[in-house]
């Protein structure tokens, strides 16, 4: 097989990362953060979460799209978190 064509390896779970961006008093990062609890338990992966509101480059960014989900660094969705979806982005 052609190296432009090879997938990466899977990285191991304890190796990627999810970040949650979110503001005090919204119940959409509430219920993404239930979402990311959920998946990230079940699948053993670490998450964090950050509020726009303790760091103004994070606020800049994304306060129009609050909550934010990054996977690896990289914006996974923002609004509304599918369990699905994010248990796929995870595992593959």
């Amino acid at each position: 097989m052609s190296p432009l064509f090879r997938r990466k390896p899977a990285k191991a779970p304890e190796d990627r990362l999810v970040t949650l961006i979110r503001k005090p008093g919204c119940h959409l990062c509430d219920d993404a953060q239930s979402v990311i609890e959920k998946v990230c338990g079940d699948l053993g992966v670490p998450w964090e979460s950050k509020s726009i509101d303790q760091d103004p480059q994070l606020h800049d960014q994304y306060w129009e799209q609050i909550p934010v989900v990054l996977v690896d660094g990289e914006q996974h969705t923002f609004w509304r978190v599918n369990e699905d979806r994010l248990r796929k982005a995870l595992t593959e």
